[in-house]
Order: C-alpha cells, then sequence, then structure tokens
C-alpha cells in the first residue's frame, strides 16, 4: 500500500496581475493559478497538503502543538523545561510557572497562527470540492470527510489551548477572517461545531482506508468520543465543573463501544515509541513521518528535537526532563497498586531507590534513569554526563519521544526522528470509556477496562532487562479487584486519573485532563509547594485559578 506521508507537501504560490497592456498579461511558467487548481487530480494534492499541516513545526522551540510536551506536560506535574538554565528559550520557561504570562508570549502566538494556517488549509480543499461533482471525482465524499476530521482535529487543538478559538469554516472568505469574533459561539457551541466536523466524518468514512495515514471511521468515532468527553465537563468562567452531563458520556460510551475490538493494545508498551512497530494495531490515528522517501530529507517531527540529553550520541539539548515528582508517582505498595496519596512522601532518587520501592514498569518506558538502559539497548547505559545542570533540572532524561542513535527512524541533524507520533491510540480510547462509565455512577464496568491497561504494563518488562538479565527495577504492579480494594466511584475516579498520567506521562496531554476535570488549580500549586523544595528553578511558580487554565 502507498503511503500517505510519501507525498510532497504542496505549496502554493498563487499570481494575480491587474494591468492594461496587453504584454504584461501572461501566466508565469512555474505558478499555478488559482482556477488550475480546481482539477479533481490537483484538489486530491490539496487534501495531502491538509494532512502536511501536522507535524508542520519549522522549529523545534517555537510552539510544537502535534507532540505537545511544551503545552501539555511543561504546564503540568509531570515536566520540567530543561536546557542550560532558566533564561535558555525564557518563554518556555514562562509556560512552566505561568508567571508572569502576557496575552502576546511568542510560543502562544506561534501556536495559534500555525493552527490557524491548517484550519484553513481544510477550508480552502473544502471550497474547492464544493464545486466538483462525484462523476468527476469519485473519491469526493471520502475526502471531504477527510478534510472536516482533520479540521476538527486542528480546532479541538485550539479548543483546549485557548478555550474560545475563532471558529472559520469554509463558508467564510479569508478577507473576512479579521471580523470574525471568538465570542461568537459559546463555549458548549464551540464544542458542537467541532463535534459536527466529526460527525460528519464518522457518516462519510470507510471503516477502513488503502493508504496508511489517511483517516478512517473509527478515527472519526475516536475523536468525536473525546470531543463529548470533555464537552460533557461542563464549566463555568472560571472553569469550575458545574455540572457533568450524563447524555454526552453515554455518546462516549456508544462511540467507543464500536471501536473497541476492532484494535489491540500492542503486547509490550514499548512499541508504541519504536520507530520498528509504528501504525500497529493500538494506533488509532498518527502523524505519518519518513525517511527514505524521495525528498532530501525525509519528514521528520522537530517538536521533540530539544528533547534530547547530552549524551555523547546526541550532544543536546535537556529540554523536556522529567520531574522529580513524576518519577516518584511510579511507586507502587505492598499489593502492587498505586500510591495515591503517599507516593510523594520520599524521592526515588538514587539507583538503590528503584529496588527498595516498588515500580510501575512504564517508569522505565517514560523516563531515562541514571545507572538503566536506554531506549531498551542494555549496552547504553545513563549516566551523570547526560545532564546539563542537574543542580538545576535533576538527572532523569525523557525517553518515550527519543529515538535510539542507531535507529532506522533517526537523523543526527537537528536530532530529527521519524517516528510517527500516535495522536490517538487504543489505550486512550479504553480509559476514556472507562472515564465515562465511571462518571454514570457504571464503575464496576470501569474496572475490567483498567485492569487491560495495568495488564499490559505488568506484561512490559522484557526489553527493560541489564546485559546480565536482570531487571533495570524492582516491577510490582497488580491489577485492581474486589479483594485489594474498596471500588467505590470515588476510589475509581481515582484510579482511572492515575491511570491516565501512569500511561500518557509526557506525552502531553496531563494539563488538559486537570483543567477537564477543574482540578488544575489545587493539583498543581499543590505540586509548587513540594518540587520548589527539590529545584531552585521552579521559584515563583504559581497557578492562578480562573486565569491559567
Amino acid at each position: 500500500m502507498k503511503n500517505i506521508n510519501k507525498f510532497l507537501t504542496i505549496t502554493i504560490f498563487m499570481l494575480v496581475i491587474s494591468c492594461s497592456s496587453d504584454f504584461l498579461e501572461f501566466q508565469p511558467k512555474g505558478v499555478i493559478s488559482s482556477n488550475q487548481l480546481d482539477t479533481p487530480e490537483k484538489v486530491d494534492q490539496l487534501v495531502t497538503a491538509v494532512y502536511s499541516a501536522m507535524g508542520n513545526e519549522q522549529s523545534p522551540w517555537e510552539a510544537p502543538w502535534d507532540h505537545m510536551w511544551m503545552f501539555g506536560s511543561l504546564r503540568s506535574e509531570d515536566t520540567y523545561k530543561g536546557g542550560d538554565s532558566t533564561g535558555d528559550a525564557y518563554n518556555i520557561h514562562i509556560l512552566e510557572i505561568f508567571s508572569p504570562m502576557t496575552t502576546d508570549l511568542e510560543n502562544a502566538n506561534y501556536v495559534w497562527t500555525s493552527l490557524y494556517g491548517a484550519v484553513e488549509r481544510s477550508n480552502e480543499a473544502l471550497r474547492r470540492m464544493a464545486e466538483l461533482t462525484e462523476n468527476e471525482y469519485p473519491n469526493l465524499k471520502t475526502r471531504q470527510a477527510e478534510c472536516r476530521f482533520l479540521r476538527g482535529y486542528f480546532n479541538f487543538t485550539l479548543k483546549i489551548l485557548f478555550k474560545y478559538p475563532v471558529f472559520l469554516d469554509e463558508t467564510i472568505p479569508p478577507d473576512q477572517f479579521d471580523k470574525v469574533s471568538n465570542r461568537l459561539y459559546t463555549n458548549d457551541e464551540l464544542w458542537d461545531k467541532i463535534a459536527a466536523d466529526f460527525q460528519y466524518a464518522v457518516d462519510n468514512l470507510p471503516l477502513a482506508q488503502e493508504e496508511i495515514g489517511r483517516a478512517n471511521k473509527y478515527a472519526a468515532m475516536a475523536f468525536l468520543a473525546k470531543t463529548r468527553l470533555y464537552q460533557a465537563y461542563e464549566q463555568d468562567e472560571q472553569h469550575n465543573v458545574v455540572n457533568i452531563n450524563t447524555s454526552k458520556l453515554q455518546e462516549v460510551v456508544n462511540l467507543t463501544d464500536k471501536i473497541i475490538g476492532n484494535y489491540q493494545l500492542n503486547d509490550d508498551f514499548a512499541k508504541n515509541f519504536l520507530h520498528d512497530y509504528e501504525n500497529g494495531p493500538e494506533s488509532i490515528f498518527a502523524i505519518q513521518y519518513s525517511l527514505n522517501d524521495g525528498t532530501p530529507e525525509g519528514r521528520h517531527k522537530l517538536a521533540t528535537g530539544l528533547n534530547y540529553s547530552m549524551a555523547a550520541e546526541y550532544g543536546c539539548c535537556n529540554f523536556g526532563r522529567p520531574s522529580q515528582t513524576l518519577v516518584n508517582t511510579f511507586k507502587t505498595d505492598v499489593n502492587g497498586l498505586p500510591m495515591f496519596d503517599t507516593f510523594n512522601d520520599s524521592e526515588m532518587k538514587d539507583p538503590a531507590d528503584f529496588f527498595t520501592n516498588g515500580v510501575d514498569p512504564r517508569l522505565d518506558h517514560t523516563v531515562g534513569i541514571r545507572t538503566h538502559p536506554f531506549k531498551y539497548d542494555p549496552e547504553f547505559i545513563v549516566d551523570d554526563s547526560w545532564s546539563q545542570v542537574p543542580a538545576l533540572y535533576g538527572y532523569y532524561v525523557p525517553m518515550k519521544e527519543i529515538a535510539h542513535p542507531e535507529s532506522s527512524g533517526f537523523l543526527i541533524s537537528d536530532f530529527r526522528n521519524a517516528t510517527n507520533v500516535d495522536i490517538l491510540r487504543y489505550d486512550d480510547v479504553l480509559l476514556m470509556k472507562a472515564e465515562a462509565l465511571i462518571e454514570l455512577g457504571r464503575h464496576v464496568e470501569a474496572m475490567p477496562l483498567i485492569n487491560e491497561i495495568r495488564e499490559r504494563a505488568k506484561n512490559s518488562t522484557g526489553r527493560l532487562k541489564h546485559s546480565d538479565g536482570s531487571y533495570a527495577s524492582n516491577y510490582r504492579i497488580e491489577s485492581y479487584s474486589e479483594g485489594n480494594v474498596n471500588w467505590t466511584q470515588d476510589f475509581a475516579r481515582q484510579a482511572l486519573r492515575m491511570e491516565r498520567r501512569l500511561e500518557f506521562a509526557q506525552e502531553g496531554s496531563r494539563f488538559f485532563d486537570l483543567v477537564r476535570w477543574g482540578i488544575a488549580a489545587e493539583s498543581l500549586n499543590s505540586y509548587f509547594e513540594i518540587e520548589t523544595q527539590r529545584t531552585p528553578h521552579l521559584q515563583g511558580a504559581f497557578f492562578t485559578k480562573g486565569r491559567d487554565e
């Protein structure tokens, strides 16, 4: 099967010349006029250009929004900025400490602009397709559905970042963009606008696509379920949850039921983050990256290019460091269950601490720890030299988004990694359904879904060994049962929220979960109170409720 990521990104230059002299009225060579884009072939290429808007970061330090470590992990309890000082990429430091936050922050402006460029690609393709018939363009309905799916994804991202984005569709001409208010729609109406795009995609996409990378009906269902889950937590203007909409939650259950059974978890958690296993059975929708695809350098993700360590094999740049609190979160009690209230009472810091404590195996899939093998290579051991300024940012290094230096998907130039980014995986679908069931009061039904995730984690230790065959940590993890917990709705909610944190640590979702649940201020200020005693770079950090969400 052909792979959509092998298409070249199409850059379109439009030139309109108005002049009274006939000899100036000609079509310049190498320039595509607007009416030349109205053929089915060119419109199909425009749809490819919409896909290429994903993962199109121009640099790793401005504002990555496909892998949102900068907005979703850094602004949570999970991640330190890193670099060589707080002044290194100071704008990112501001995001971490929430002060002095200003409306002209470069990173926020860049991600706003970049996402609207992606939205307009979708709208331009939809405008062109509106002039075609299915007789002319047999793929018309499918490609329209793909563009609306992608526009839904771009607008969903704008929504969770800014709450009140400007909603622009193909009916609004570009010269009218600045006349559209970002308060034209209520919060709930904006969610419905996004949901309408995903619903159109559900209604018009096939169950499977011939070309890997194109959205299918299941991907549309999954994103519609995610939209309804966010929408279900009805909030006032201060981001307090004032009601949980049960009809929206039931829609989440109905949609996820249609997906469950058509995908499956990878047998090893590691496979979600290795180049050789991309587009596997767990991947529902991913940004497609590539090497050796006929272009000069391939298509690589730059979003996490700053996050490589100072190891000799990399040499830069020390950003996106796992926090001490995150590492402590992976502790387990004597029953192999999370230590919900006490995990942060003491630190797992020295090599011996990872054996005196029980540890969830997902820690060593997420965090590079001194004396532990890195990226499943027993000969590639994390040591002190990998960290640039440990007095500020500690010794932990990120792992999920990092490629092994000998990976077939790694290019040392600019620390480019051609491994796909999964925008939505099957593990997320299972936990979305579990969350909806818990809030519906059907928490008993949620236990097997959470346990499916925990069982996979338990079975994901085969790659976590030293060269002598010994394990890197004392792995101790078990599933929940009526025999080891009192599975009330409150406990199930706590278990679900912890499971999301462990499963998606450093993948850019934690902050948005906290905001959705209405607990960002209490969670982050509690974190700052503890973490400022461990690292000086967080001095002055404070989350202002009603503003910083």
